[in-house]
């Protein structure tokens, strides 16, 4: 009988119902989609360091997770000292640029010669290796992305550079060109970002990482299963609250949405449910049905929700390839969670206040 009189009242404003499915379907959508953008973003970034193939990272005092954001203070001879440690087989300094043209990007600077000792060499899909100071290799994602093509100039750290070679995604960045051209455009002559370092073999990577320590005692040194094990939004307190606070804003839509879908949904049908109270249904069936309600668009919505996280993924990926979205079962469960949760609260007011209706009043209400 209650399941009934639910979807009687769900068909019976369609618009309104619809509404109110929409709202789950977009808070679900919300928080499955940002969490997957940021995450996507830390694991991508996070696969391409590890990409290079180093085995250790050194970095300045205080550098951030983010390279694009860490400053060139560390002077390039520090790599000739690395390169003495023993148990190191090759150094690679690396020259960071951050690039807001036509998109934001990270430019690695790099000696050619020392990275590909280091990352075992570029896989080369057109074109070949750096040879002219104003050369640049892209990586293939950044070239379907952008339609680049071998011998296009492109326009980066306002100077115009020749596309010398599109090369295999995952070694660092999608953009590079020589450290020098990288060293004189930012006025950091002789300076490095980065060092990635590459043991004769990984079991030495302890060893070495201690040794580096004794060397520069002020330093960032970290291995690189280290690094990956960072790099969480959990380790970036900034990066968490963001998510904490769309995650709410999502949540916050449902609940809003499902509170006033309920409670309009109550005045319009207090003469019916006055007739409820009048043929003998108690206070737990009034509110009963309202939770019942809110619940089944909640699923309705949920499952809505999914195809819309679905679909908006693909539309990011379509527009954007260079960006990484990672959808989990796990968040995806949480979103479902939030979502419940959010309309059985937003519902439960005006469930309550129905229940209370007297049923006299309620009859004679026009």
């Amino acid at each position: 009988m209650v399941n009934r009189m639910v979807m009687a009242n769900i068909l019976h404003r369609p618009v309104r119902t619809g509404v109110s499915i929409l709202a789950v379907a977009i808070e679900v959508g919300m928080v499955m989609l940002v969490v997957g953008l940021t995450t996507g973003l830390l694991h991508d970034s996070a696969k391409r360091v590890e990409g290079v193939g180093a085995d250790i990272l050194v970095q300045p005092p205080g550098a951030s997770f983010f390279f694009g954001l860490t400053q060139a203070p560390m002077p390039v001879k520090i790599g000739d000292r690395l390169a003495e440690i023993p148990r190191v087989l090759a150094v690679a300094p690396a020259l960071f640029q951050f690039n807001s043209t036509g998109g934001l990007n990270i430019i690695y600077g790099i000696d050619l010669a020392s990275f590909d000792r280091v990352s075992g060499g570029f896989v080369y899909h057109a074109g070949g290796p750096l040879t002219n100071p104003y050369d640049i290799l892209v990586d293939d994602w950044y070239a379907k992305a952008n339609h680049v093509k071998v011998g296009q100039t492109l326009n980066f750290l306002n100077h115009d550079f020749r596309v010398a070679g599109i090369v295999e995604h995952g070694k660092g960045a999608r953009l590079f060109i020589q450290i020098k051209t990288a060293q004189d455009l930012s006025g950091a002559y002789d300076k490095a970002s980065i060092f990635f370092v590459r043991c004769s073999d990984p079991g030495y990577t302890e060893q070495v990482v201690n040794s580096i320590h004794r060397l520069l005692p002020r330093y960032q040194v970290l291995s690189v299963k280290e690094y990956m094990s960072l790099m969480t939004s959990n380790n970036m307190p900034a990066l968490n609250a963001f998510i904490t606070v769309m995650i709410a804003v999502a949540v916050g839509i449902g609940f809003l949405v499902i509170f006033l879908s309920m409670y309009t949904t109550i005045t319009e049908r207090t003469r019916e449910i006055g007739i409820l109270k009048s043929l003998g249904a108690s206070k737990t069936y009034i509110i009963e049905a309202i939770l019942r309600e809110a619940s089944l668009l909640s699923v309705v919505g949920i499952v809505a929700g999914y195809g819309v996280t679905v679909i908006g993924r693909k539309v990011i990926l379509a527009a954007f390839p260079t960006l990484s979205v990672d959808l989990t079962i796990e968040w995806a469960l949480w979103a479902g969670l939030l979502a419940i949760v959010g309309s059985l609260i937003g519902a439960f007011y005006p469930a309550l206040r129905a229940a209370q209706l007297d049923p006299v009043d309620a009859l004679a209400y026009e």
